[in-house]
């Protein structure tokens, strides 16, 4: 079944590539599917911006969609960057808002340094119908960049003793709110007729 993953992020599409495809999905991105949008994302929550984006493209490519929308949650800084967290104060890069958040945690100790990642997954299926999930992953802010693999946040996300950029792809796809986010989903999936 095509399944357009309502984003361009090529970290993104590669972890639901690496998830969905082995399942019998044909994933394509918005560029892959000829569909050049950015919805905006104005909702109050992860699950209403997950819900937007894919209302958004299904209207526009007619066919199934997945859309997310997640980000990271540090309990010391009131929750944010949270719904923001591809636009934290503005800044442009990753590693410019990583290093925003590093700042203002200098002095903060570790056991108040819990965060997560959440993610929030909308599918709409061909004919209409919505599933819709929500996965979280727990772990901690560290005090400096580790690691090399992953995307955004990765690098300062401490999961037990490595950041999410130390560890494996495959690890990480089975621990990440990705993950368990997709692993809710396929379960709803099962005993649907597609």
């Amino acid at each position: 079944m095509k399944l357009i993953i309502a984003s361009n992020n090529k970290g993104k599409i590669k972890e639901y590539k690496e998830i969905l495809e082995p399942l019998g999905f044909e994933i394509l991105s918005q560029n892959e599917a000829g569909i050049f949008m950015e919805p905006e994302e104005n909702g109050s929550s992860f699950a209403e911006n997950s819900k937007i984006k894919a209302k958004a493209i299904f209207d526009a490519a007619g066919c199934a969609v997945l859309a997310d929308d997640s980000g990271l949650v540090v309990d010391a800084l009131e929750g944010e960057p949270g719904i923001y967290s591809a636009r934290y104060e503005g800044i442009e890069t990753a590693e410019g808002r990583s290093a925003r958040i590093l700042e203002k945690l200098n002095n903060v100790p570790d056991e108040k340094r819990t965060a997560r990642f959440i993610c929030a997954i909308c599918l709409l299926l061909q004919d209409g119908r919505e599933i819709s999930v929500q996965g979280s992953c727990e772990g901690r802010i560290g005090y400096g960049f580790r690691g090399t693999n992953g995307f955004g946040y990765d690098p300062i996300f401490m999961f037990g003793d490595h950041s999410f950029a130390e560890i494996s792809a495959d690890e990480k796809n089975r621990v990440s709110h990705r993950a368990k986010a997709l692993e809710m989903l396929i379960e709803k999936l099962k005993g649907i007729d597609l």
